[in-house]
């Protein structure tokens, strides 16, 4: 098992005994206690739920459009912490495509730029108010697939932290990477989480394992 270097909070069922598993990647002054309280809204059975802790409650210091540079070495740091999630859950026997990383806010930020970094087939990606990171004009160039993750991408038109132009971005780079994506944009929504996204992260979950449809 890897030895973690961050506080990880877990609930839901013990990962030798799921079907799934679902990290959870909080926001800007949240917590992981917030992420678990967010998954009880998912009635999936059988879901191991892993939520890592930012030291001091962020992930990194500026904004996601800032310049890179800025943000290091808590950038990279905040990447590596979700790499030993990831591969501790996976050394506990649950495979990646069976793994499904959800962020909200920076947490989304994280989550989606983890997953361009590290493209394989995953049981799914969900960013909830969230865009790749780096500043206008950033390319996202990095080998691998998705291999036809569910991507589920959920904002705002008018979310005063993500710009709209950012969101798309993500979702072409996404898809360019082999992510099957959705990416709904909610009328005035703010800066907040609502029942259908909930939803689509249920159907992403329930999907896990599930007999493919003819």
């Amino acid at each position: 098992m890897t030895t973690l270097t961050t506080s990880v909070i877990r609930a839901g069922a013990p990962i030798g005994a799921a079907r799934a598993a679902i990290v959870l990647v909080h926001g800007r002054g949240a917590s992981a206690e917030s992420m678990l309280g967010l998954a009880k809204a998912f009635t999936a059975p059988g879901i191991a739920h892993i939520a890592p802790q930012a030291p001091s409650g962020s992930w990194y210091p500026y904004s996601f459009m800032a310049p890179t540079m800025l943000n290091e070495p808590h950038l990279g740091n905040a990447l590596s912490t979700l790499a030993h999630v990831v591969d501790d859950v996976e050394q506990q026997g649950m495979p990646a495509e069976r793994i499904v990383l959800l962020g909200f806010s920076q947490g989304a930020c994280l989550t989606l730029e983890f997953a361009v970094r590290n493209a394989r087939r995953y049981g799914g990606v969900v960013g909830l108010s969230g865009g790749l990171i780096g500043p206008e004009g950033t390319t996202w160039n990095y080998p691998g697939t998705l291999a036809g993750t569910p991507v589920f991408l959920g904002c705002s038109d008018v979310d005063s932290h993500i710009p709209l132009a950012r969101v798309h971005e993500s979702t072409v780079v996404l898809r360019g990477l082999g992510g099957d994506v959705s990416e709904i944009i909610y009328p005035g929504m703010g800066h907040m989480i609502v029942q259908d996204e909930i939803d689509h992260v249920e159907k992403i979950l329930r999907g896990i394992g599930a007999p493919a449809e003819r």
